[in-house]
């Protein structure tokens, strides 16, 4: 009896385990290509290869400046404060403005992959955490 109970206790420790390694893996990854300043001073363009997971969610954020992006595999659903949720698909593009509170969501089994332009205050993070918007 001692031997299941160590058993079925080892068994659940692992299980919480493979949760807590699963969950540290991010949804969203941003790859910067290039940097440069641009003719607003105190300000910078940031070209970024952006890809979430199948399954994924990018997370409520906010960038520090606007956001154009180019969907250019994939589809998700992009989530923008004040808006209706809508799907991007490849082939389509978006805008999220300086400081809106946003997130995406990829529903499918392959990556949705973005080129991601941000024209952001210099000597800021690219994004930072937000909460989800009042409904």
């Amino acid at each position: 009896m001692a031997r299941n109970v160590k058993g079925i206790l080892a068994g659940a420790a692992l299980v919480v385990f493979a949760g807590v390694i699963v969950a540290q893996v991010p949804a969203l990854t941003r790859t910067i290509v290039t940097k440069a300043d641009v003719s607003v001073p105190g300000r910078e363009a940031v070209i970024a290869r952006v890809e979430v997971a199948p399954g994924g969610v990018a997370g409520w954020h906010t960038n520090p400046g606007d956001e154009i992006s180019y969907v250019s595999e994939g589809e998700a659903t992009l989530m923008v404060a004040g808006q209706p949720p809508r799907k991007v698909a490849a082939g389509e593009g978006f805008v999220v403005p300086a400081g809106v509170v946003h997130n995406a969501r990829n529903d499918g089994a392959t990556a949705v992959k973005l080129v991601g332009v941000y024209v952001v205050e210099k000597g800021k993070p690219l994004a930072s955490s937000a909460s989800a918007p009042a409904p």
